[in-house]
């Protein structure tokens, strides 16, 4: 049995830790104040972006002009996931989620006998993913020294996607991150990028009739990059907020658990001690009566 002086050392580290993680827990919460108003600032933007897109392209539809970045290079062999993670833990499932979804994906995949690549963004998911697929990571970008995330760290990332793509490296591209709900509910999302898919009711959201200048192949050629890191910049931000939001949800639990351990380790504390009071009250009775 561990001595008192070891226990009351047990208990003091408890509440140490404890202090640790209630101040983490409100460093997120502040934290998670503007993430959030950031990723709900950018959804009606990045929502607009594709009801744009999705209006010039159905009226493009056909046009063997089209884009390859709409229309697709005629084959579905090679896939690049786009895996966007966090750079740090302690934020409960937040990151395992999105590699779990990632790593599903691939399996499923390579079972269907196509070629799976990887670009992580975010150094957790990378250390994560290249247990697995170590070869078929092609890039790791770390966001780590960025202070404050902006559209230009999702530019560079679409434009390094975009050189590949152009490469001929990979005919589909899938991008993975956590969307955003509530402090308690981040879910897991895979968006494919490209080809973009023109979800019919986006297409539909609008009656209006539009004439187009110049002509809509040459519109979506400039438009499409564009969106490329929209939807990569949204990704980010709804990361952002899903992390704060899980760190402060994992940092909550944390601190009530170090709470109910501190009150079991006090409860065995003073059991201990009282029993070794007894027993010495019991040692220093039997000797002066045997006196």
């Amino acid at each position: 049995m561990a001595s008192l002086k070891d226990m009351r050392v047990r208990i003091a580290s408890t509440k140490a830790t404890q202090k640790i993680t209630k101040a983490m827990q409100m460093v997120a919460a502040s934290k998670l104040r503007r993430a959030q108003t950031a990723a709900e600032a950018a959804r009606p933007y990045a929502d607009k972006m594709s009801t744009v897109i999705a209006n010039i392209a159905s009226a493009a539809a056909g046009s063997p002009g089209a884009p390859a970045l709409l229309a697709g290079t005629g084959k579905d062999q090679v896939h690049l996931l786009l895996v966007c993670t966090g750079e740090r833990g302690l934020s409960g499932a937040f990151n395992s989620s999105i590699v779990r979804l990632a790593r599903e994906r691939a399996l499923a995949l390579q079972n269907e006998g196509k070629e799976v690549k990887f670009f992580c963004v975010g150094r957790k998911g990378y250390e994560q993913l290249r247990r697995l697929f170590d070869k078929q990571i092609v890039e790791h970008l770390d966001l780590r020294s960025v202070r404050q995330l902006g559209f230009v760290n999702a530019e560079d990332i679409a434009k390094k996607v975009l050189a590949r793509f152009d490469a001929g490296e990979f005919d589909v591209c899938t991008l993975f991150y956590s969307q955003f709900k509530s402090v308690i509910a981040q879910i897991p999302t895979a968006q494919q990028v490209i080809p973009l898919v023109v979800e019919e009711s986006a297409a539909g959201a609008t009656t209006t009739s539009y004439e187009y200048e110049p002509e809509e192949d040459e519109i979506l050629t400039r438009l499409l990059p564009r969106n490329l890191a929209v939807q990569i910049f949204r990704a980010l931000l709804e990361n952002n907020a899903s992390f704060y939001g899980a760190q402060m949800s994992a940092m909550d639990n944390a601190t009530r658990n170090a709470g109910e351990m501190i009150r079991k380790q006090t409860l065995v504390y003073n059991r201990t001690r009282q029993a070794q009071i007894t027993k010495e009250l019991i040692e220093i009775i039997s000797g002066a009566e045997a006196v």
